[in-house]
């Protein structure tokens, strides 16, 4: 219960930012968060490419690549496409956090794809399985996906950071949600226009998005079930299981995007005031990381 109204204190806090203007990134005490810098801004150290059809770490067709200081998903070196979704994987995994992703979407779909719901379309993939554990021809991890959206440009809703479930479910308002997408109460973004999207994740309790400091999207207790990622190893998707923790990935699905920044608050950490690591803002204390 402590941690869920830590949570809740959170999220208004994030609200009450957004409104007044104020930085999102410091807690009720105004101690600065320490953000984590996962793309340093120059390569792709950290990260590992999983292409569907393919072996972990192929980069296929160089399409993960970092120019201008720009983390950039392209498909100019694609001739045709068979399916071969991408994602790309963070080497740790964590459990409880704050992630933040700065996007925008740039250019045309591939040509030969012909998919028109990934049309700028991408996404955080939390809680994902170890990409270790993916089979060889396997389209999606399990995971829980924040779903980033390009607006369509003819003046029609298409909001950002909705939530897709492959191989997952979630609890909202007491009820166990089966539906593969749910949308997020968040504006639509046209143009190639840069969006800031957070997420606050605690553990198998809850997880919030937040698109431009404005909480969007709320769910609960993260689980293994249904169906959209195949085919999977049975003795991996054992359905019902609980999500607390996993890898954070960001995919590749026929849609050319520039990432700037993708940074993480680790919200598990030393809750003690007399350690020298001590944060105030954390949620999920583990002593064994305190120093004194």
């Amino acid at each position: 219960m402590r941690k869920l109204q830590a949570a809740l204190g959170f999220s208004l806090l994030a609200v009450f930012a957004g409104a007044t203007g104020l930085a999102t990134a410091q807690d009720t005490q105004s101690t600065p968060f320490e953000w984590i810098q996962l793309f340093n801004g120059e390569d792709l150290t950290g990260w590992t490419p999983k292409f569907s059809h393919h072996p972990l770490g192929v980069n296929l067709h160089d399409t993960f690549r970092v120019e201008d200081g720009l983390l950039k998903v392209r498909y100019d070196k694609w001739t045709d496409f068979d399916g071969e979704f991408g994602h790309l994987f963070y080497k740790d995994s964590f459990s409880h956090y704050r992630i933040a992703a700065e996007y925008r979407f740039v250019g045309e779909q591939l040509p030969s794809a012909q998919l028109g719901w990934a049309v700028r379309n991408n996404g955080l993939m939390l809680h994902s399985q170890n990409p270790a554990t993916m089979m060889l021809d396997q389209d999606f991890p399990i995971s829980i996906e924040v779903q980033l959206l390009g607006g369509p440009g003819n003046g029609r809703s298409r909001p950002t950071a909705n939530l897709c479930t492959p191989g997952t479910n979630v609890v909202m308002n007491g009820e166990l949600k089966t539906a593969h997408c749910i949308n997020a109460k968040a504006p639509t973004f046209d143009g190639d226009v840069w969006v800031r999207v957070e997420v606050h994740v605690e553990g198998g309790e809850v997880i919030r998005h937040i698109v431009e400091g404005q909480t969007v999207l709320e769910y609960f207790q993260p689980q293994i079930g249904g169906g959209n990622a195949s085919p999977t190893d049975p003795a991996v998707k054992i359905d019902g299981t609980l999500l607390h923790e996993g890898f954070i990935t960001i995919q590749s699905e026929t849609a050319p995007t520039d990432f700037r920044k993708i940074e993480l608050v680790n919200l598990k950490g030393c809750a003690d005031p007399k350690a020298s690591n001590y944060k105030s803002y954390i949620t999920e204390a583990n002593p064994a990381m305190c120093v004194y």
